[in-house]
């Protein structure tokens, strides 16, 4: 088990929302193909091993060591008929992306995509495109709001008893606009549960991490990882 401290932390919650009623009916891509890395690689700004490096990928993740989970937006040929993908990438700035080659990953895809409202102070979890969950949640005051964009999961932590934000916490490829560091870590977001933090459910509280019950931290971890897409607006 893992703490939590390098976390951007919220504030408090409790309770789980019915699953469809109020949630928006607008469409949401029902899959997303993902992809998991070997071997570290190149992030460069065009399909090209010559092409300038946006970043260096490495093959696990920073905290829990796993293997680096990516979402895949488009696939190109490179010179030679290399085979090419753009990812979305972790870290600053924000919507970083760039290409990598397709040799040392493996495909995978995921029927999960989370959408966070910041305006409604909700968590709406879907599944093949069709919203199955719900929930309530504390969200980052102004002074230290939560970040808006197109991110993903990074990782999947469980955090330590003694460590406030658990029993889990989803960590965000999104990192704060007011943190650069938080705690030693880089300022990153996650969406965490509620021990040993206070709050209220609905509330615009927290450094800029999202913050849910137990009960749906719980439900989440079980059936979302690595490369889960995540939205976050204030439609």
């Amino acid at each position: 088990m893992l703490p939590v401290a390098a976390l951007c932390l919220a504030s408090t919650m409790s309770g789980l929302l019915p699953a469809i009623g109020s949630a928006k009916t607008s469409r949401v891509q029902a899959t997303q193909e993902l992809v998991v890395l070997l071997s570290a690689h190149t992030a460069h700004r065009t399909p090209a091993a010559g092409a300038p490096s946006v970043a260096h990928v490495p093959a696990t993740t920073p905290i829990t060591g796993e293997r680096t989970t990516l979402p895949v937006l488009a696939r190109s040929i490179g010179p030679g008929g290399a085979l090419w993908l753009q990812v979305m990438l972790p870290g600053r700035p924000k919507g970083l992306r760039g290409w990598i080659s397709e040799e040392g990953t493996s495909p995978l895809v995921t029927p999960w995509r989370i959408i966070v409202d910041l305006a409604a102070r909700h968590v709406r979890v879907y599944e093949n495109g069709r919203l199955v969950r719900n929930f309530e949640a504390v969200v980052g005051k102004p002074s230290t709001p939560t970040p808006t964009g197109e991110f993903f999961v990074q990782e999947v932590l469980q955090i330590t008893p003694a460590h406030p934000g658990g029993p889990y916490a989803l960590a965000l490829s999104a990192r704060s606009s007011v943190f650069q560091e938080f705690e030693g870590g880089p300022g990153q977001i996650a969406i965490h549960g509620r021990d040993k933090l206070g709050g209220t459910l609905g509330k615009a509280e927290s450094h800029g991490c999202i913050r849910v019950a137990t009960a749906s931290i719980d439900w989440l971890v079980a059936r979302v990882g690595a490369g889960t897409p995540v939205t976050i607006d204030r439609s």
